[in-house]
């Protein structure tokens, strides 16, 4: 019995010829349209004529990218605020209070079908194929992304900053902020709600205006009529640079961190301040609260009318070399202390505190020191009297540049003035004065005692700041030795009681 095939290759009659040559030219029809669509095609396709070229690798998302409604599913891992991991069913991180961004629709971004996910009737065959040229086209599909103020710095310049970006924060030659739009204070008796639901009424405005480190607010606990006001509340707008402190707190800040350090180097107290609570406001203001930290050694030079005595010089720079360490040993600088960042508990003359990190700078991430780049960040920014050398160039701030800055407090504690002070609205002038006389320290304590005997303890200090390198680590150890040595003459200890007198304010 014959096959099929061996029936096709018998000989057959003229009856059947005609059907035959007609099969024929099908076949030789077929079979140049499967020649032409494979001449289109580049590169060339293995495979029968009939063979459909394969899907080109997409770059949109796949089907299994989307969630029900055709929304894009996006899994929260780390907050985009403040780097802190997160459940992916928050809708508030629990770190920094940052409200996640809700998933994209399927409106804004269009799935692309998937070849394991295609109908029957969207598979073409090749007869059905058009016959006019088509380019593949690689999509870009739209992303929207959310990046922290901090981890924008970091992407958009060498570290935090750009030799040609001027920061919304920009201050004047007298270190002042500037804004467009000035800030609007909260109303007295405000009830804040911080993000763990405790509340927060704001009791009196301490700061009758707006300043660079926004507004001050005496505050209770609760919103009961008789609590006492053992809070302090700062309020600044929800995006400005009360932000910068709020992460430094955070990361560097915490209660346990601090009390590991204090128990480690058996220390009794450490005068960093404690947030006890952080939060949004109208969603204008962002605010954080600290327990109240006393009054600051601005408004106690401003009631008393004279410079600090000696004594109280050396007590306070101890305690502010203890601080520093700390701080720079988690990675930080403070970058703007003065006076007006430094608090002094009338109840307990023993506790200092330094406050006021708007301007921390984080000098050391994961370890490693940033590189020295002049005009990396805005010169001169901050408060020109007392800056850093570094910083009137644009250099980020380093250890180096908070002990510089110590030591100009230093000075204008005990003196009332420094060289430059009456230049502060020429920047570069001053920076070069500074310039001057950190190769003279002699020099310099002349000009400011004049007649009188400057501390030679404070000579030591300068003359070993002036000499670090800009990635150095400073020798705390020996500096708080100079300091101890120098109050031991007056028969105190570095611990004891401030000498100072604090009246009523």
């Amino acid at each position: 019995m014959r096959t099929v095939d061996e029936g096709a290759r018998v000989a057959v009659g003229p009856g059947s010829r005609a059907n035959l040559e007609r099969e024929r030219r099908l076949r030789s029809r077929a079979g140049g349209s499967s020649q032409r669509l494979r001449q289109r095609q580049s590169p060339p396709l293995p495979g029968p004529p009939t063979s459909r070229p394969p899907t080109p690798a997409r770059k949109g998302p796949e089907a299994s990218d989307y969630g029900e409604g055709g929304a894009i599913r996006m899994i929260f891992k780390f907050c985009p605020e403040c780097g802190q991991k997160i459940e992916a069913a928050f809708n508030f991180c629990p770190s920094c209070g940052f409200k996640i961004p809700k998933e994209e629709t399927a409106e804004e971004v269009q799935p692309v079908t998937s070849p394991s996910t295609a109908s029957p009737a969207q598979t073409l065959p090749d007869a059905d194929v058009p016959k006019t040229k088509h380019t593949p086209v690689n999509v870009i599909y739209p992303r929207r992304e959310f990046v922290s103020p901090k981890r924008k710095r970091e992407t958009e310049i060498s570290f935090q900053s750009s030799p040609t970006k001027v920061s919304p924060g920009s201050r004047n030659p007298k270190g002042k902020r500037q804004r467009s739009n000035p800030l609007e204070p909260v109303p007295e008796q405000t009830i804040l709600t911080d993000q763990n639901n405790k509340k927060w009424k704001l009791i009196e405005l301490l700061s009758p205006s707006e300043t660079e480190s926004g507004l001050l607010y005496s505050a209770q606990q609760g919103v009961g009529a008789s609590q006492p006001c053992k809070y302090t509340v700062k309020v600044d707008a929800k995006d400005g640079r009360i932000f910068n402190e709020q992460i430094f707190l955070q990361r560097a800040a915490k209660q346990n961190k601090v009390d590991k350090w204090m128990k480690s180097h058996m220390m009794a107290f450490l005068g960093i301040p404690t947030c006890v609570g952080f939060g949004f406001h109208e969603n204008t203001y962002r605010f954080l609260v600290f327990p109240n930290l006393g009054h600051s050694l601005h408004s106690i030079l401003e009631k008393t009318k004279k410079p600090l005595s000696e004594k109280a010089v050396l007590q306070l720079s101890y305690r502010m070399i203890d601080v520093l360490e700390y701080i720079h040993t988690n990675e930080y600088v403070h970058a703007d202390i003065k006076a007006e960042n430094i608090y002094v508990n009338p109840n307990d003359l023993e506790q200092v505190y330094l406050a006021g990190y708007y301007s921390a700078f984080r000098y050391c991430p994961d370890g490693k020191h940033v590189e020295y780049r002049e005009g990396s960040k805005t010169p001169h920014e901050g408060t020109v009297e007392l800056i850093s050398v570094d910083i009137h160039k644009g250099t980020g701030p380093s250890r180096r540049s908070d002990l510089e800055t110590l030591g100009y407090c230093m000075l204008k504690a005990l003196c009332g003035s420094l060289p430059w002070s009456d230049n502060v609205d020429s920047p570069h002038s001053v920076m070069e004065s500074k310039q001057k006389y950190k190769a003279d320290v002699p020099s310099l304590l002349k000009y400011c005692f004049g007649k009188r005997k400057f501390p030679d303890e404070l000579k030591k200090y300068l003359q070993q700041v002036v000499l670090l390198e800009y990635d150095e680590e400073p020798d705390y150890e020996e500096l708080r030795k100079q300091i101890k040595d120098g109050l031991e003459m007056f028969g105190a200890s570095p611990d004891g009681p401030m000498d100072l007198v604090i009246t009523t304010m």
